[in-house]
């Protein structure tokens, strides 16, 4: 399957802009946001984390601007440096997360960025909390955690996230995607026997629970604690 990554032009931004293209039976492209973490070209050897971002319904598009709008992408351009590579793609007008697309990236960033295959991680809010638990479930054994953000999904698909971790996050008053959406699948979870799964409520919050969830430093610090086939740690 011929993959492309093409540069665009560059931003004076701290994310530079690119495009993934993969041709299964009909042409894919993905245009995304890339952030490198200070210190990235001065070690040669060294492999980071790799976080995946999946932003929400409104910023769907082909202007990558749009993307930097919530979550880990507006921080970094609020000067937030973090210690880990961000990939934020955008998803294409009136489209669905891709999972086959967005899981050719992260093998196409594996193959060219220096990421610690043991240290990858999804996280979206709204619908791309939805995408968080689908593109998981499709391939569970890649993650090494997965922070969904008042998303949802189909419950019996859990049991494939038996043994990944998991912290979800949702508003106690969401009217867009009602909190039963989250708790269900938090249930499910555990009955598959999930025992690394976190469920966050934040009681007065409506739809954005994301502002406060990626505000707040512990999510950082327990993501990147996880390590793909190891025991969930900070629970």
């Amino acid at each position: 399957m011929p993959l492309v990554a093409i540069a665009q032009q560059a931003a004076p931004s701290p994310q530079t802009k690119e495009t993934f293209s993969q041709v299964p039976t009909e042409p894919e492209t993905l245009n995304y946001l890339l952030y490198l973490p200070k210190g990235y070209a001065a070690d040669a050897d060294k492999e980071w984390p790799l976080v995946v971002f999946l932003h929400g319904a409104g910023e769907r598009g082909d202007n990558l601007d749009q993307v930097k709008q919530h979550g880990p992408p507006k921080r970094v351009e609020a000067g937030e440096e973090f210690p880990f590579i961000l990939v934020s793609p955008q998803c294409p007008k009136e489209g669905w997360w891709p999972s086959e697309p967005v899981h050719g990236l992260i093998t196409h960033l594996e193959k060219t960025l220096k990421i610690d295959a043991d240290r990858i991680y999804l996280t979206g809010l709204s619908m791309g909390g939805y995408g968080t638990w689908a593109l998981a479930s499709d391939q569970p054994d890649r993650f090494a955690a997965i922070v969904p953000i008042c998303g949802g999904g189909t419950p019996y698909l859990m049991r494939r996230l038996s043994k990944v971790p998991v912290w979800a996050f949702h508003g106690g008053k969401d009217s867009v995607v009602p909190l039963e959406e989250s708790q269900r699948l938090v249930d499910a979870l555990k009955k598959a026997g999930n025992t690394q799964t976190r469920f966050t409520i934040y009681p007065e919050a409506g739809h954005d629970s994301w502002t406060e969830a990626y505000d707040n430093p512990e999510l950082y610090e327990w993501l990147l604690a996880q390590k793909r086939g190891a025991p969930a740690t900070g629970e």
